[in-house]
């Protein structure tokens, strides 16, 4: 299958990244509430859970069953994260239309979210990319490597925009089908942002697709979504309700809020193919489920601007 048409692609990303190191399980039949009420509010493209030792993520134990739900809404772009090759095979048996390899900028956040080098990610990707090229063409899994501490790491501090550039040259020359530049602890800023996505799309867009995954840490997520818009980006990820963070990289807060960010891309005069409106209902779930979490989200607190959606500027 196919992404749905829009201008922009939202993907969500809290059935993943938000969740995965909340201490309360969410039951499966709620993430599966979840995927399938935010589908029906017009979310094309929904992360929905990670193949990784349950041991390591209790949260995802119950993966295979959360995808091949997902895999049941019709018209629903299904994509899981997976760190190796053996996740990758388990993402496959279930049959989801896009792999996740995780995969870090910064050495010392490979080590410590991956437990392995750069090179050994790397080596791993190749494992993984081998197994998506095995298959019969027309039935290959999307392959996007997602690139994470591309602007900052708070272990190492600033990474140079040198070190994404070669990281994405040698994986779009390993045959990845799209690369997911990440900010991942918030050290991004709109000039950084608009420069090295420029870079980017500019040097590998022709061959891969380019998307953007965005932190809140520093209040800049949003400014640096329109950054990478106005650098041509038109693919972004983001949490309903701001959920998320990740759980090996101190001070990393939530991603940028779902719901904000929809309203900034319509609000843009993009479509994106979701209802706000029911995308904010979709938000009680998530309320009922983790009643201690709490829940971002400048939009659903002041609601719509009247006449929103507003016609184009003459």
């Amino acid at each position: 299958m196919t992404e749905r048409e829009t201008d922009v692609v939202c993907r969500e990303v809290g059935l993943r990244d938000g969740i995965q190191s909340l201490k309360t399980f969410v039951p499966t039949s709620e993430k599966i509430r979840w995927i399938r009420e935010e589908a029906a509010a017009g979310m094309p493209n929904m992360q929905v859970c990670s193949f990784v030792p349950p041991k390591l993520l209790p949260q995802f134990s119950d993966a295979a069953e959360v995808a091949a739900a997902a895999l049941e809404v019709n018209g629903l772009w299904v994509s899981a994260l997976t760190p190796n090759l053996k996740g990758a095979e388990a993402a496959l048996k279930v049959g989801v239309h896009e792999i996740d390899f995780m995969n870090s900028v910064s050495e010392s956040h490979s080590l410590s979210n991956g437990r392995r080098s750069t090179e050994q990610a790397f080596a791993e990707f190749e494992r993984v990319r081998d197994l998506r090229d095995s298959q019969p063409e027309g039935k290959r899994f999307k392959l996007a490597a997602g690139f994470a501490t591309s602007f900052g790491c708070s272990i190492e501090g600033y990474v140079p925009q040198k070190n994404v550039l070669k990281a994405v040259e040698r994986f779009v020359g390993a045959g990845v089908d799209e690369v997911m530049i990440a900010d991942t602890v918030g050290y991004g800023n709109p000039r950084d942002v608009k420069q090295l996505f420029s870079r980017i799309i500019a040097e590998f867009g022709d061959d891969v697709l380019v998307g953007a995954h965005f932190h809140d840490t520093r209040g800049l997520g949003l400014a640096n979504v329109y950054a990478a818009l106005e650098a041509g980006c038109r693919r972004f990820d983001a949490s309903l309700a701001g959920l998320g963070g990740c759980p090996f990289a101190p001070n990393a807060t939530g991603n940028i809020v779902m719901e904000d960010l929809v309203f900034l891309l319509e609000g843009a005069g993009l479509n994106t193919g979701i209802d706000l409106e029911k995308l904010l209902q979709v938000r009680e779930i998530i309320a009922r489920n983790l009643p201690d979490e709490p829940l971002h989200g400048t939009y659903k607190k002041a609601g719509a601007p009247k006449g929103f959606p507003f016609a184009s500027a003459a």
